[in-house]
């Protein structure tokens, strides 16, 4: 604690984004803490007699009718349900946002790596965590995702019958919350706890990664105490959990009694997933029906496997980035200095494209919707949809890169020649000339000192060859990162400076 007391840390907003996808968890559990005593994880069926007087004398099973009871019979039933669903979304916006902040700055470079591979690993825990959370209602809206998830599993050659039997408890309907209830109430958040833990273990053992500026390097940090850090954090975590609750009690969402108890043989009209899982229900409506052929005795159906292989490689390819571009590199180097990112368009031309990709299949999920608000045909959407998923990611990334190209310009030119003012004053030869403002000594810092990427000459084969299209058109900086400009102008106002990370002679 002592040595945790003395150290310094980064002040950037960005920097809370981690620590909001914490304090959502924590709410996220407490709230869940209290719904389990009140939900009953049972298929058996009941006839409901509760006040919802729309429902009276249904058919439906104990799980349903809990919810119901949640909603309308248990005090502050319903706002809790409607905090624990809120604090989750929020939860992983967050997290999507704190990955997207490290992945554009490069902090998931050495020695960070591993952490990198952790938050992949939360968002994958995160997301079954939503999906096993929203079938548990047994509402028809969760019982369409169960009917896609049992068709895909089904699709899967070989092992996808047995896969669905295990997950339907002997096949589809069969009794999903015998697998799901456990998953979701004990399974998957111990391993998001334990995740997040690890995940902070990590953090605090490696030098806190800090964006360039005048008096940063990679031997110090330039931040706030823990102190101070630590009040304002308390601070974040109080307005987290106030702004969810007001949300929670003046938003609806997911209004189970509205859509009636799970029958199989119906599907709830305009049903979509949850928002963070909507690109894997849009890559399934993509592929064109029919894609199909009978090998080895079975029905492969590629209008299941294509879209389900895609997305799977998308996500690996998302985690695993980090070893793709150290391979294309070569730069095995630690790294503490944040990068912009207009300073490497190959990495945010990548990102860009990436989630361009992810936008289509996201947006394809409400491929029906959009047809019925805007009275078009479903296939001339799907058609649509179904072109800018190829060409979308190619020309986000040509625009992306030109654009990170261009400012980089833009900012070598500022640097050589400053800021145009407007000013025209008369030179002692009779001419005129225009008055250049030189800038804040801080910014131009910034502008001219930033790392290179240049293709890497070692390289050879397929591999040479994608380093030259990713980075042979670059712009050098004026002063390359570890040049004499680390020792640039002191920034205005309190910060403290920790020379190699730990505290030794801090100076205000």
């Amino acid at each position: 604690m002592q040595r945790l007391r003395q150290r310094v840390f980064p002040d950037h907003w960005t920097v809370w984004l981690g620590q909001i996808v914490v304090y959502a968890f924590v709410l996220t559990m407490l709230s869940g803490f209290y719904l389990v005593w009140y939900y009953e994880p049972s298929m058996e069926r009941t006839t409901y007699q509760g006040p919802y007087i729309a429902l009276a004398g249904t058919d439906m099973s104990r799980a349903y009718a809990s919810m119901l009871n949640l909603s309308f019979s248990v005090r502050a039933g319903l706002l809790v349900r409607q905090i624990h669903h809120w604090a989750s979304l929020v939860m992983i916006a967050a997290l999507l946002l704190h990955m997207l902040r490290i992945f554009f700055t490069g902090a998931f470079r050495a020695p960070r790596t591993t952490n990198w591979l952790i938050l992949s690993g939360i968002l994958a825990a995160a997301m079954a965590a939503g999906f096993t959370g929203a079938v548990l209602p047994d509402d028809l809206l969760s019982g369409t995702s169960l009917a896609i998830m049992d068709g895909t599993l089904k699709a899967i050659p070989f092992v996808g019958p047995n896969l669905s039997s295990l997950v339907f408890d002997g096949g589809y309907p069969g009794d999903p919350l015998r697998l799901f209830y456990p998953l979701h109430v004990i399974l998957l958040p111990l391993a998001l706890a334990g995740l997040l833990a690890l995940h902070g273990f990590f953090a605090l053992r490696n030098r806190p990664a800090q964006f360039a500026g005048p008096g940063r390097s990679e031997d110090n940090v330039v931040g706030l105490p823990f102190k101070v850090i630590a009040v304002k954090s308390v601070g974040l975590c109080f307005l987290v959990a106030g702004l969810v609750t007001v949300v929670a009690g003046t938003v609806q969402i997911n209004p189970v009694w509205k859509y009636g108890p799970f029958n199989p043989g119906d599907a709830s009209a305009g049903a979509a997933p949850l928002w963070y899982l909507g690109f894997l229900d849009g890559g399934l409506r993509l592929i064109p029906p029919g894609w199909e052929f009978v090998w080895l005795g079975r029905t492969w159906t590629l209008a299941v496997l294509v879209p389900v292989g895609i997305v799977t490689l998308f996500l690996t390819v998302f985690a695993l980035y980090p070893f793709l571009e150290r391979w294309l590199t070569g730069d095995r180097r630690d790294h503490h200095i944040l990068e912009r990112p207009r300073n490497n368009p190959a990495r945010t031309a990548i990102g860009v494209a990436g989630m361009t990709f992810y936008g289509v299949l996201w947006a394809a999920a409400s491929a029906d919707t959009m047809a019925t608000h805007f009275h078009l045909s479903v296939e001339s959407v799907l058609h649509v949809f179904q072109v800018l998923a190829v060409l979308g990611p190619v020309a986000a990334f040509d625009v992306t890169r030109r654009i990170c190209l261009g400012l980089q310009r833009r900012d070598r030119e500022i640097v050589l020649h400053g800021v145009e003012s407007g000013v025209i004053v008369a030179t002692e030869d009779g001419g005129f000339a225009e008055v250049h403002r030189t800038g804040d000594p801080g910014r131009q810092w910034v502008r001219a000192n930033y790392e290179e990427h240049a293709p890497l000459e070692s390289a050879r084969g397929p591999k040479a060859a994608l380093s030259r299209a990713l980075y042979g058109n670059h712009v050098d900086p004026l002063v390359p990162i570890g040049g004499p400009a680390e020792d640039g102008p002191a920034e205005d106002g309190q910060r403290v400076s920790v020379s190699g990370g730990e505290p030794s002679s801090p100076s205000v």
